[in-house]
């Protein structure tokens, strides 16, 4: 047993309720879990293929369209188990026989493959960088626009865009894989996604008899149905446009609303909020009330002194600037404190090889009595099947190492923009990037890979400069970096997922590279029937590609270098990354019952992005389940992850038929929208750019 595999000596304090406890529907002692070969299978492959497909094409419809993307995994959840049972009785009727029991842990792996697949088309082959260098885009921007020159252009086509996706994509998974058992077991971290479709997966495979187990599903069902029915009824009011619907409701006031203060009726936050620990959501409300209340406003009125006054809403030279390189100043200070910690703490073990108890940020945020011999042995079970099948440490790192050398030779010769060093630079960033990206995704499951992209296309545009072709360069390193941060925090995610559903660590593994794999394919083919049948970037057309100018604006700006930004924001930045470093070593150094009330700086920064909208919902959800707690504690230790899971999943599953609805051309019927009183009669539109 390496010592990434090394179990902790003793049993760290469990958040508030157990999200296992309810998981496993069945008696975890006597249910048998498949080896790892029998979790892939061909059917699994070919249904995972067919969905992720399907997800391309939703994600590249909403990426041309309004450029926001949902989250798909409790989706993608439960079209793999409808899509496998369809499989098996088609299979049953013609003849063939209905195969081998479709277990969970296939379900799982399905799912997992599934968003590898569909992951690429969100990050690796987004469209708002790959777009960001046609011609098209080139042309919108304006050739007598500085710094837009006509040689920084390259259409897609897919011979470029298979091979750059096939060098770039499959590394990522290798940067990250040993730091599963540090992130899952020993940090406990939440992964709120993954948890909830990780019951909803139980739920489908489990047995729903009137025992609490049972009653959990049939909780687990009605918050789920309550969710999809509510999401639905919320549709009909949202309109077309952004600023229509429950989801822009000034429910604090008018003023409130225009600092992103306003509760946007989501279930999913409001569910986030019932399964993170308390210290997490307190976290994430305490950051949007710094920023959006307080840092925010000021810098806006700082307008024409510290920065123009007429810029866009997205432009790195104003208020965009700030908020995007304070958040993730402060991200960096306090992942890369932790990656220091973890390898630390590594090290030492294997030095010593003996264990040594450690208080880790997340696991030590609320300490509670051990709990039921069930629960504990619930537990035990899960974190053996985890650590069973574990994968090679030297796997990992010469795996890396040799895909990392073999996209260093040749990416180039895609991108001579990008010089060799350059794609060395990307490999040498990404675990870290990897790793703050996972951590934060784990707290508060949002992905940040787009943010962390933006970032490595500003700083590799202004390392090259514009003689170089800093344009095509900067775009095609964005790439490397998304592809990267979204694939290693989905794959953590997806360990979640496992975790709970006595999944093998190591088939999911390989199910995330066959889903890359693929996706490699079916992202640029599916891209590039878009790209050929439709007008993509006409302002006017129903394909505007919205993000595909800003990327390569803020391509053009980079060439300028950091010199380009706004004033005071690097020293802004420098004192934030300072303050998440020490904020984050006080926390482990201070007594327990002052450190678990210490905020996580990663959480705080969420929202500075974001807005506060997301800590508001978030806060809403962990002030339900404190009074809920303080009522009846041992019903809500028991019921909260499923309602929470319920409200996730509801949520989840109708993005499905929305974006069914969009891609068709069917919009809401009615736009509410607010207004003072006095105002005239136009829509209220929120003045920052979320």
């Amino acid at each position: 047993m390496t010592p990434a595999e090394t179990s902790p000596p003793a049993p760290y304090p469990r958040a508030s309720h157990s999200v296992s406890a309810p998981l496993l529907l069945q008696d975890p002692t006597t249910q048998a879990t498949p080896p790892w070969r029998e979790q892939l299978t061909l059917r699994g492959i070919a249904v995972a293929a067919a969905l992720g497909a399907l997800l391309c094409v939703v994600i590249h419809r909403l990426n041309l369209t309004v450029g926001v993307i949902p989250a798909l995994n409790v989706a993608s959840g439960l079209l793999a188990f409808f899509l496998a049972a369809a499989w098996r009785a088609a299979a049953g009727r013609l003849g063939f026989g209905r195969g081998t029991p479709f277990t969970r842990q296939e379900n799982t792996v399905i799912q997992t493959c599934a968003i590898a697949c569909a992951g690429l088309a969100f990050s690796g082959c987004s469209a708002s960088y790959i777009f960001a260098m046609d011609r098209k885009t080139y042309e919108l921007v304006g050739p007598d626009y500085p710094g837009n020159r006509a040689e920084d252009v390259r259409d897609p086509s897919l011979g470029w865009m298979i091979s750059f996706l096939f060098l770039i994509a499959l590394v990522g998974p290798f940067s990250i894989v040993l730091l599963r058992k540090v992130m899952v077991i020993d940090y406990k971290l939440t992964f709120p996604g993954g948890t909830a479709t990780a019951l909803m997966i139980n739920s489908l495979h489990g047995k729903t008899e009137g025992d609490l187990a049972g009653k959990k599903v049939h909780c687990l069902v009605k918050y789920m149905g309550i969710s999809f029915v509510w999401s639905f009824f919320k549709w009909f009011f949202s309109g077309v446009g952004d600023s229509c619907g429950f989801d822009n409701f000034p429910t604090f006031g008018i003023e409130a609303f225009k600092n992103t203060f306003y509760f946007d009726f989501s279930p999913s936050y409001v569910g986030f909020g019932l399964i993170c620990p308390h210290i997490v959501n307190c976290s994430v409300f305490l950051g949007s009330v710094i920023s959006w209340g307080f840092l925010w406003p000021f810098i806006s009125a700082q307008a024409g002194h510290w920065y123009p006054d007429n810029l866009g809403n997205s432009d790195f030279r104003g208020l965009y600037g700030y908020k995007v390189f304070i958040g993730i100043s402060i991200i960096l200070g306090d992942g890369l404190y932790n990656l220091v910690k973890i390898f630390v703490v590594i090290a030492r073990e294997f030095c010593s090889m003996q264990s040594k108890k450690r208080d880790l940020p997340v696991q030590a945020l609320e300490a509670e009595d051990d709990g039921s011999c069930e629960q504990l042995a619930e537990e035990k079970l899960q974190t053996e099947v985890f650590l069973k099948d574990s994968i090679s440490p030297w796997f990992a790192a010469s795996g890396y190492i040799v895909l990392a050398a073999i996209s260093t030779a040749t990416v180039p010769t895609i991108f001579p923009q990008l010089k060799w060093y350059l794609v060395i630079l990307c490999y040498f960033l990404a675990p870290a990037i990897a790793f703050c990206n996972s951590y934060g995704m784990g707290l508060t499951n949002l992905n940040l890979a787009p943010t962390y992209g933006k970032i490595g296309l500003f700083a590799f545009a202004s390392l090259v400069g514009s003689d170089g072709g800093g344009v095509i360069a900067g775009l095609a390193a964005c790439g490397i970096i998304m592809s990267i941060a979204c694939s290693t925090a989905d794959l953590m995610q997806d360990f979640k997922s496992a975790y709970l559903t006595l999944s093998s660590p190591r088939s999911m593994f390989i199910a995330q590279l066959i889903g890359i794999a693929l996706g490699c394919v079916i992202a640029p083919l599916t891209l590039w029937l878009f790209w050929t049948a439709f007008d993509i970037g006409d302002p006017d057309g129903e394909y505007k590609a919205p993000f595909a100018i800003m990327f390569r604006e803020m391509a053009i700006l980079g060439i300028e270098g950091f010199s380009a930004l706004p004033l005071h924001c690097l020293d802004i930045c420098y004192a934030a990354f300072f303050l998440a470093l020490a904020i984050s070593l006080l926390k482990d150094v201070a007594p327990a019952n002052v450190s678990r009330f210490i905020p996580i700086p990663i959480a705080m920064a969420a929202p500075f992005y974001v807005g506060a909208y997301f800590g508001v919902d978030m806060f809403i959800g962990t002030v339900i389940l404190y009074v809920w707690q303080k009522l009846n504690r041992e019903e809500a230790d028991g019921y909260a992850v499923a309602v929470a899971s319920g409200l996730i999943c509801g949520d989840g599953i109708w993005s499905i038929p929305s974006a069914v609805l969009s891609i068709l051309g069917v919009v809401p019927p009615i736009c509410m929208s607010f207004k003072p009183s006095s105002a005239p009669r136009t829509p209220l539109h929120v003045p920052y750019s979320l």
